[in-house]
């Protein structure tokens, strides 16, 4: 009878250990059933939003990825912010993305992904707070972080040790906010992860990002305890698109040069889309729909080309606020190339014209290299490509180009180019200030 129930107990407790076995494949099991997977993340301006009825986001992107990757739909869930780990261990998301830190508490609730981000914490300021240059110098100061961030625990961690500060805790407000707040005066300090930061400087170039607060954290998507068939393909996704380069790809969208850095110049044009840019909103708009852009785009280009302008004049003899020169406005049919309305139409239809050469190329890259060809020229364009073919990279990507650019400026590559000597870091600084303020532009859509 002993041994009787003795082989009862093994066999129920095997069968306990084969359930749980097999309850931890559960999850990626019933997603592929189902041909859906749920995300849990945060509506803001770097995990997911919504921007002309299409969402993105850098969380996003690589959810939506990771789900092209098992073969599903993927689903959104925006929670709360103390609600991503509640609402995963509930049941109503598969894992959260949403650029969360990977700490020991956390860990005791939910299963992390190995690390795919590292960042700082950094303490925000106001720029005209210049005397605030160390931990020790926060003595005193009231500190505005969200609840049940990294940032409360850290703060908290150093006030256990003595430093002598008070903590304010605001109950699912966005960092964006608290860096809004700070620029705009409200409050004095804040926290913010390194990207966070970096980005919202641009938005707010009032701010200071001081120093940073310990060491650095890595970011991770969690599963719930146990889901190890899920985390492994999570972590097998993440080795892959590092390994391939798509994650730098999806970065470099979102945080590319977010660490460049001119106030003057943001501050400038925070100004004048306020003052100048609507009195051409509207001609922007209309050129933009005619052929194919985002009109924000369009104005972001504009900026970078005349400042909103219309009797802006080059050196180079272009002229107007879509600087062009004479032989493209004969081409385009703009008669008068200081009439904003034709020089607006006339640029924006030849930035089509670019586009249309660039085939094989995808976006964002195709758009990229128009933008380049609108800079310094199409044939240029091409002796940076051929240089990139020369050194096996991909012609029609744009980050190969940023590589060969520069190149043109040598003799080595010039003396033997289609077009000669170029100033090829110049193409290279448009582009990506012309992303710079169509991001601006962006945010301030979504906002």
């Amino acid at each position: 009878m002993i041994m009787k129930n003795g082989i009862l107990l093994f066999l129920t407790f095997f069968g306990l250990l084969l359930f749980g076995s097999c309850a931890s494949q559960d999850a990626l099991d019933e997603i592929r059933a189902s041909g859906e997977i749920t995300v849990l993340t945060r509506n803001n301006a770097h995990c997911y939003h919504i921007y002309r009825e299409q969402p993105m986001g850098f969380e996003y992107d690589l959810a939506k990825a990771f789900a092209d990757y098992l073969g599903v739909e993927l689903r959104v869930v925006t929670p709360t912010w103390e609600g991503l780990l509640g609402g995963l261990n509930a049941g109503r998301g598969d894992f959260v993305a949403a650029s969360m830190s990977i700490t020991p508490s956390r860990q005791k609730e939910v299963d992390f992904s190995h690390g795919y981000l590292a960042v700082h914490q950094h303490v925000i300021l106001h720029k005209s707070d210049g005397n605030t240059k160390k931990i020790e110098n926060l003595a005193g100061r009231i500190i505005h972080v969200r609840r049940g961030t990294t940032y409360e625990e850290t703060l908290k961690r150093l006030k256990a040790k003595g430093l002598d500060i008070e903590i304010k805790l605001y109950d699912d407000m966005p960092t964006e906010e608290l860096i809004r707040m700070v620029a705009e005066r409200e409050i004095d300090v804040t926290v913010a992860d390194t990207h966070i930061a970096h980005l919202n400087r641009r938005y707010y170039p009032d701010v200071r990002i001081a120093f940073p607060l310990g060491k650095p954290l890595k970011l991770g998507w969690a599963v719930k305890k146990g889901e190890k068939a899920l985390l492994d393909a999570i972590n097998r996704f993440f080795e892959q698109i590092i390994g391939e380069g798509t994650f730098q790809k999806t970065y470099d969208q979102y945080f590319a040069n977010v660490e460049i850095f001119d106030y003057v110049d943001l501050k400038k044009y925070h100004r004048r889309i306020e003052k100048r840019l609507p009195k051409y909103e509207e001609i922007i708009r209309n050129a933009a729909k005619r052929y194919g852009f985002d009109w924000r785009l369009i104005a972001a280009m504009i900026y970078q080309e005349s400042h909103f302008d219309p009797g802006a004049k080059s050196y180079t003899g272009v002229r107007g606020i879509m600087q062009l020169t004479l032989e493209t406005s004969k081409e385009m049919g703009v008669e008068n190339r200081l009439d904003p309305k034709e020089s607006i139409k006339g640029g924006v239809r030849y930035l089509r014209k670019l586009y249309n050469k660039f085939e094989g190329a995808t976006e964002p890259d195709r758009l990229l290299m128009a933008l380049a060809s609108y800079n310094v020229g199409y044939r240029h364009v091409q002796d940076a490509q051929t240089i990139a073919e020369e050194m096996d990279l991909d012609p029609n990507s744009w980050a190969a180009l940023e590589q060969t650019f520069p190149l043109l400026c040598q003799p080595k590559y010039y003396r033997k180019s289609r077009s000669g000597y170029c100033r090829g870091r110049e193409p290279v600084r448009y582009v990506n200030r012309i992303l710079t303020y169509y991001d601006i532009l962006k945010r301030e859509a979504i906002s």
